[in-house]
């Protein structure tokens, strides 16, 4: 019994023989063999990579965030003045990514409406453009998402960060206002020389003034500690409420999202009944016609018998 051989190997000099006698070299006979082997990454759409470049965009900002927590909640690490700084990076970076989103969700509106103007009155299949610009709404809302999750955790150091503020002016305003007792030095601190001059009246005179003007200027800091205290609470409620806002925005994109679908659903089922439309139109003519034919042929079948009788 003869043992199989294996030709895999003559095979291969073969091939390798032919393309060489084609004009193939060394190396772009090895580039050929590559490119079975390791197929290329397919080349990605301007929209993707506007796409990538925004997540990218996210993901800074989110590692911006993480690398300046401490800096922005301790108190002891920086100043207010640095910790302003933090907060207006950060809202740079949340601009420039929500305007990235805007320029994609505008760019699906304009191919949307191209669509639509192509396909107007067309009875072909356009599920596949549907399905690709679903698809891009999805890219759209998960980038939305993220940009979201990535602002609540900032909202949420801001918060903190606020709070800390109210909890250093609270105690502060106790204890401005509490009495403050005259002191003894101050009286002892004045020149010699002025109380042998000056009389008794004078002094107290002098002294009731000085009094008056430490109650009026108590009182000033009282009321601006009060409007200070107002406004960081308004604050932290303006805060919540943006917060609050954003939630509800991207509840409200979801249900866009939903809307959209029953729409591209609502499009196919009108493309589906504007052929059945068409189809039963063509079948109503030609029954017509088989009608008319049914009482021509008929009509003359009966003048014919009755000229044959």
């Amino acid at each position: 019994m003869s043992k199989v051989r294996d030709r895999t190997e003559d095979f291969r000099d073969a091939v390798r023989v032919a393309a060489l006698s084609h004009g193939y070299t060394e190396s772009q006979l090895a580039a050929l063999m590559a490119s079975f082997i390791m197929h290329k990454a397919p080349r990605q759409s301007a929209f993707m990579k506007a796409a990538l470049k925004t997540l990218e965009s996210i993901k800074e900002l989110e590692r911006f965030i993480v690398k300046h927590r401490k800096d922005y909640v301790d108190l002891h690490r920086t100043t207010e003045q640095e910790r302003d700084n933090i907060e207006h990076e950060v809202a740079v970076f949340v601009k420039v990514c929500k305007d990235q989103i805007d320029i994609l969700k505008n760019r699906i509106h304009d191919e949307e409406t191209e669509g639509s103007g192509r396909t107007w009155l067309q009875f072909r299949d356009d599920a596949s453009h549907a399905d690709m610009v679903a698809h891009k709404h999805g890219v759209v809302l998960i980038l939305s998402e993220k940009l979201h999750s990535v602002t609540a955790q900032f909202d949420q150091l801001r918060s903190v960060r606020f709070q800390d503020a109210m909890n250093r002016v609270m105690p502060r305003r106790k204890v401005h206002r509490l009495p403050q007792p005259k002191s003894e030095a101050s009286k002892s601190d004045l020149p010699k020389l002025g109380e042998q001059e000056l009389s008794s009246g004078t002094i107290r005179v002098q002294e009731q003034l000085l009094d008056d003007e430490t109650r009026a200027l108590q009182v000033e800091l009282t009321n601006l500690l009060d409007a200070v205290q107002e406004t960081e609470t308004k604050m932290v409620e303006m805060s919540a409420l943006n917060h609050l806002m954003s939630t509800h925005v991207l509840q409200q994109a979801q249900q866009i999202e939903h809307l959209y679908e029953q729409a591209v659903e609502a499009t196919n089922n009108v493309v589906l009944g504007n052929k059945e439309l068409s189809q039963a139109i063509k079948r109503n003519s030609s029954s017509r016609t088989f009608l008319l034919l049914f009482f021509v042929v008929l009509t003359f079948s009966i003048l014919f018998l009755d000229w044959y009788s």
